[in-house]
């Protein structure tokens, strides 16, 4: 922990920090982001760390940052991608821990760890925001920042939650380009990794809300939705349940990147090309599902971009340097962030189509 530096900071930079704290932007919507980015008027929200943390000439080198991710598969591979891209390019002490299995408990294992060692920040994508609670109060009142991604929910425990963009919009693609896919008529089933992801649940709620208000020829086929438990194998077998239970279903939409077990269900039932599935997926994953027809549509964000934002804000905190609307996290899509509610997001939603996935290589 780099504390000596700070105790030598006067009490006015820490009093001019206070004062910029005032009332912030809207986040922006997706139609409007770069419209309300440039709004003059509003002032900035910030997330700050203690005023002991302060060092504005911060050596990123002198920092440890470690991020803590849900689990291994081809999501986090990308997000790792970023963290190191983060090391290379500004020398901050930072690093990813991959739990052992997907869950909680592998996730809060990792954390204390971390806070035994006394690290400066600890960026976590948690599985469930709510289990970890009691292990980030631990960290915090440890002296370490805490930073999570896709935990919105969960932004009044952490010192920050960073989202690629405001997940009811990203929510209402999933419903949009699944009811253009199914010509707005028709029964649907969704998917989530699980019901305790804070983010999937809020992007299946919006995605079927949309349906809901503008498309009434067509109907959800369950009142929660499945869960795959971010397995392609899990979202296969789902899938086929779901075919046995409703042979007259007409579309499927997936939150938890494994729509490639649903199009590969439907492929072994010869229905690829007559149910469309619309699913957040890695380009990489679903190159060859989109090109044969058995996927819609892609919806992501860059994974590695996340994780280079989230542990570059985890070190600007750490630091005292702070994260307000309008700070640069120095990666596309999150060049001008808009904090509100201890949440800063960025604007980096990516679809995709047959037509363009080759135009991503992740």
């Amino acid at each position: 922990m780099k504390k000596m530096m700070a105790m030598l900071m006067c009490m006015t930079m820490f009093a001019s920090m206070l004062a910029g704290c005032g009332s912030s932007n809207q986040p922006a919507a997706a139609d409007n982001a770069a419209a309300d980015n440039t709004t003059a008027e509003a002032t900035a929200e910030t997330a700050e760390a203690p005023a002991e943390a302060v060092d504005k000439s911060a050596d990123p080198a002198d920092y440890k940052v470690v991020m803590v991710v849900k689990q291994s598969d081809s999501w986090f591979d990308d997000m790792v991608t970023g963290v190191e891209q983060l090391q290379k390019d500004t020398g901050l002490n930072v690093s990813v821990q991959v739990p052992e299995t997907g869950d909680a408990a592998s996730q809060i294992a990792i954390m204390e760890d971390l806070i035994a060692q006394g690290v400066d920040a600890i960026c976590v994508v948690p599985n469930d925001p709510e289990a970890l609670v009691p292990t980030i109060e631990k960290a915090r009142e440890a002296g370490i920042v805490v930073v999570t991604h896709e935990a919105p929910g969960t932004a009044d425990k952490v010192d920050l939650d960073v989202e690629a963009f405001i997940n009811e919009e990203f929510g209402q693609l999933f419903g949009k380009s699944l009811a253009e896919a199914m010509g707005g008529k028709g029964k649907y089933a969704g998917f989530v990794g699980g019901l305790t992801m804070e983010t999937h649940m809020a992007w299946y709620k919006a995605a079927v809300e949309y349906i809901e208000a503008n498309y009434p020829d067509m109907e959800c086929v369950t009142e929660e939705p499945y869960e795959d438990g971010n397995s392609v194998e899990g979202a296969h077998d789902k899938t086929l349940e779901i075919l046995k239970a409703y042979p007259d279903i007409n579309g499927f939409f997936d939150c938890s990147a494994q729509g490639g077990g649903i199009c590969e269900a439907l492929l072994e039932k010869d229905k690829a090309t007559t149910i469309p599935v619309v699913s957040l997926a890695l380009p990489s994953m679903s190159s060859t599902y989109l090109k044969d027809g058995s996927m819609a549509h892609g919806l992501a964000w860059r994974p590695a971009d996340a994780g280079y934002a989230t542990c570059y804000a985890a070190y600007l905190l750490a630091s005292g340097q702070g994260v307000e609307t309008g700070t640069d996290l120095k990666i596309t899509g999150y060049e001008s962030v808009n904090v509100e509610n201890n949440i800063a997001y960025g604007f980096a939603p990516l679809e995709f189509t047959a037509e363009n996935v080759d135009d991503y290589n992740f």
